[in-house]
C-alpha cells in the first residue's frame, strides 16, 4: 500500500484516480498567495520507492483507469524518470487511460518538443496549471516566477505535443489596484493558450490576509464580493475560446458558474449581470460556506 507524505492535494476531478507521489512539495514554492506546500521541503522521490508503490497496488490493477502524479509540480521530474514511471504504470495497470499531473510552465519549458510528445504517447494526457494571472505586473507582485510570454509559450507547446490543459485563474488576486488589468490580461493569455479546461478560484488567506499582504510586492486592497463578480464579468467578456469547458464552482467562489465556451458565454454573463444589477437579491454562496 501507499503511505502518503502529508499534506496531499489533488484536483477535484482526480477524486477516483490513484494518486502517486513522484515528488514532494513544490519546486518553486515562492508564490505570495500559496501555502499548500509551506510545510514541505521539495524533493524528487527515489525511483525505486515510486516503483515499489506502483507494485504494491498491482492487486488492484484492473480497478484504476486514471493516475494522478503528485505533489505540487510533478512535471518537474526529468524526462527520463517520468518516461520510466509511465512505462511502469502502463505495464502494471492494463486499463489505464490517462495519467495527469500538476505543472508550472518552467517544467514544460525544460523538456523538448520530442520529449513532450513521447510523454503524451505514454499516457501523460493532462496537465493542471495554475497560471493565476496573465498580467506581468501582478505576476511580479506575487513572485510567480513566470510571465505572460513564458506561460503562453510553454502551454502552447504542451498542447501541440498532444497534452490537454486544465488552467486556473485566481479571481481577486491583485485586489482593487490590479483588478481591471488582471481580468483583461488573464483573458488574453487564456485566449492564446486555448485550454481544454478553464477554472477560476477566489483568492483566500489560509494564514490570514496580513500574511499575504506582507508577501505581496505592492499595495493590496481586497475586493468585496460584488467587486469580485464584476472582475469575473470583465474576464469572461474578453474570453474568445473555441472549445473549452469552464468551471467556477470551487468552494471559494461566491457565484457558481458552469458552462462550455463559446456556447454558454452569454448565459454566464447574463447570470453575472443579474447579480450586479440587483445584488440585494442575488443568489450567492454564503461566506461561511466558502471554507467547506
Amino acid at each position: 500500500m501507499i503511505n502518503y507524505h502529508e499534506p496531499l492535494f489533488r484536483p477535484p476531478s482526480e477524486a477516483y484516480s490513484l494518486i502517486l507521489q513522484v515528488s514532494l512539495g513544490c519546486a518553486w514554492n515562492k508564490c505570495a498567495f500559496c501555502e499548500m506546500y509551506s510545510s514541505k521541503n521539495f524533493s524528487v522521490r527515489k525511483e525505486e520507492d515510486v516503483f515499489a508503490e506502483i507494485d504494491s497496488m498491482s492487486a488492484y490493477a484492473n480497478q484504476y483507469r486514471k493516475v494522478f502524479l503528485a505533489d505540487g509540480n510533478a512535471m518537474v521530474v526529468s524526462f527520463t524518470k517520468l518516461s520510466r514511471i509511465l512505462d511502469q504504470l502502463n505495464t502494471t495497470f492494463p486499463r489505464l487511460t490517462r495519467v495527469s499531473a500538476y505543472a508550472i510552465p518552467k517544467d514544460i519549458e525544460a523538456k523538448t518538443d520530442e520529449e513532450l510528445q513521447i510523454l503524451a504517447g505514454k499516457g501523460l494526457k493532462l496537465l493542471y496549471v495554475g497560471i493565476e494571472s496573465g498580467d506581468n505586473e501582478l505576476l511580479t507582485a506575487i513572485n510567480k516566477g513566470e510571465t505572460f510570454e513564458s506561460t503562453s509559450r510553454a502551454l502552447q507547446r504542451a498542447r501541440k505535443a498532444g497534452i490537454k490543459l486544465s488552467v486556473m485563474i485566481l479571481n481577486g488576486l491583485g485586489g482593487k489596484n490590479y483588478s481591471h488589468q488582471h481580468a483583461i490580461n488573464s483573458a488574453k493569455l487564456v485566449n492564446e493558450i486555448q485550454p481544454e479546461f478553464l477554472s477560476t478560484l477566489v483568492i483566500s488567506y489560509p494564514y490570514g490576509e496580513e500574511r499575504f499582504r506582507k508577501k505581496f510586492d505592492g499595495e493590496f486592497i481586497p475586493l468585496n464580493t460584488i467587486e469580485l463578480i464584476a472582475e469575473m464579468k470583465i474576464f469572461i467578456e474578453n474570453l474568445e475560446l473555441n472549445q473549452s469547458i469552464f468551471r467556477s464552482d470551487h468552494a471559494s467562489n461566491y457565484l457558481i458558474l458552469r458552462g462550455n465556451f463559446p456556447r454558454d458565454k452569454q448565459e454566464m454573463l447574463n447570470r453575472i449581470n443579474g447579480v450586479l444589477n440587483d445584488p440585494a437579491n442575488a443568489q450567492l454562496r454564503p461566506e461561511w460556506m466558502r471554507g467547506l
